[in-house]
């Protein structure tokens, strides 16, 4: 009797329980639902946006010099053709950079300047350039350079790493041998530690100079929230040329600001003796500074400009700019926390 009791009840219960949530499922006003409906479809698509990797289309590029010497428009003539800035291409190194960052990393970066870190050893597939200097097989000479191995080989290094360059650090820099993630290059490596410098995982680059050795102009740009960045300066500068043995042309890629001189002294080619200095200097790869008008004496008065600027090719991997611009980017280029990144 109590079985058939308490069998009754709950379906009693089940019975009212059910009544009442058919009663408020009709009392629904289908207006609200379909207001509740569409917030969720925009909230999801909102978090679907978050996640989508950018892309040039995305960013947000405005002019607001902070430097307003020596300006050069857009587009611009040049003998009997017209110059510009690569703004699309621009664009597309702001997207890498914004996607890159969006991700927590601890960054490092390769640095072996004069060799100071010990000379990278042979490359498994290596040949002479035409400065009779041994480099790998994209290019990438053996001087200066750190080596990447293949992550378990450690035989032989399979290329080398430009110094300057930017990757994340995935394993501690305590090892003999840290694991790195390139973003300045591609692919997952191992080197020594004593070619990597951290520079942890708190570091921004939100300050970034652009080289464009084809159009011969340099164009610093500043973010200032996700996806908007500044033009900060547009200018002529004048790069690196290929000319062995002394001259170099300035690499193509993705570099840190390393170190700062406020004269860096040159030497005359081929020789030991101090030819003269260049001001305001800023080293991002290898002996490749953004830097002044250099001067042909130790102790000569600061140049502002050079008629060369904007021209063609003509420096020894160096970027030359008017000597006031140089110092705008020394100023404002913080060390181990901005890009110089060379475009053609």
């Amino acid at each position: 009797m109590r079985i058939y009791f308490r069998l009754s009840f709950l379906i009693f219960a089940a019975a009212i329980w059910s009544c009442n949530r058919n009663q408020q499922t009709e009392t629904i006003d289908p207006a609200e639902q379909r207001k509740a409906d569409s917030l969720e479809t925009i909230r999801k698509a909102e978090e679907e946006a978050r996640k989508r990797p950018r892309t040039a289309d995305d960013i947000q590029l405005s002019k607001e010099l902070s430097y307003d010497k020596h300006t050069l428009e857009e587009t611009y003539p040049y003998q009997d053709t017209t110059r510009r800035f690569q703004l699309d291409k621009i664009k597309e190194k702001l997207a890498y950079v914004e996607n890159f960052q969006r991700t927590p990393a601890s960054y490092a970066i390769l640095q072996n300047r004069k060799n100071k870190n010990r000379e990278a050893p042979l490359v498994k597939n290596y040949h002479r350039n035409e400065y009779k200097l041994i480099s790998d097989s994209l290019g990438t000479e053996r001087y200066q350079a750190a080596p990447l191995y293949v992550v378990g080989e450690t035989e032989a290094p399979t290329i080398y790493g430009r110094d300057g360059a930017l990757a994340k650090l995935l394993t501690s820099d305590t090892l003999d041998m840290v694991q790195l993630e390139g973003v300045s290059f591609e692919g997952t490596w191992e080197t020594p530690k004593r070619y990597v410098k951290a520079i942890g995982d708190s570091v921004t680059f939100h300050h970034i100079a652009f080289v464009d050795v084809t159009n011969q102009n340099i164009l610093t740009a500043e973010r200032t929230g996700d996806c908007e960045w500044v033009i900060r300066s547009m200018n002529p500068a004048t790069s690196g040329v290929h000319k062995p043995p002394y001259a170099h042309e300035t690499p193509l890629g993705i570099f840190v600001v390393q170190e700062k001189k406020n004269k860096m002294f040159y030497l005359k080619d081929g020789t030991n003796t101090i030819h003269g200095y260049a001001p305001y200097a800023s080293r991002f790869t290898n002996g490749a500074y953004i830097h002044g008008i250099p001067t042909q004496s130790v102790n000569a008065s600061i140049i502002e400009h050079s008629w060369s600027l904007g021209t063609t090719p003509r420096s020894h991997m160096c970027v030359r700019n008017a000597s006031s611009h140089a110092k705008f980017v020394y100023d404002w280029a913080k060390t181990f926390n901005a890009l110089v990144i060379v475009i053609e």
